[in-house]
């Protein structure tokens, strides 16, 4: 979330040189919400998937599915506090006192995009 925070703080100072930081920004919270929203309900259904293979339903599967909800819930409170803020205002809410310039704005969008899916499954499709 500091990572997504400080990419954030970095497409809303430079909105003013680049309007299409504006449209990126929005993108990019978009994207984060989406992937949330399905990274719960695929963990979800494995979880639902495992309880049917072992024919139980055990106590300890729905604490986990509970932290599983309340893991995204945050994330989305995280991303719906951002979209509320107005642009005016996410300038003075900073993650520190340094800012991001281009190039540690890059490494994060590498960083971040390393993480999805596809990414993450890339040398597979390579290997086969």
């Amino acid at each position: 979330q500091q990572l997504q925070k400080a990419l954030l703080d970095y497409l809303d100072e430079n909105t003013e040189t680049d309007a299409s930081l504006v449209f990126s920004r929005k993108f990019y919270i978009a994207q984060w919400f989406r992937d949330t929203t399905m990274e719960t309900e695929k963990a979800i259904k494995s979880q639902k998937d495992e309880d049917s293979s072992e024919g139980t339903h055990h106590a300890k599967d729905v604490e986990t599915t509970g932290q599983i909800m309340h893991r995204a819930e945050s994330r989305k409170m995280f991303l719906r506090s951002i979209i509320k803020t107005a642009p005016s205002q996410f300038s003075t809410l900073k993650m520190n006192s340094d800012t991001v310039d281009y190039e540690d704005a890059c490494l994060i969008v590498r960083y971040l995009a390393s993480m999805r899916p596809f990414a993450q499954s890339f040398d597979i499709y390579l290997t086969q």
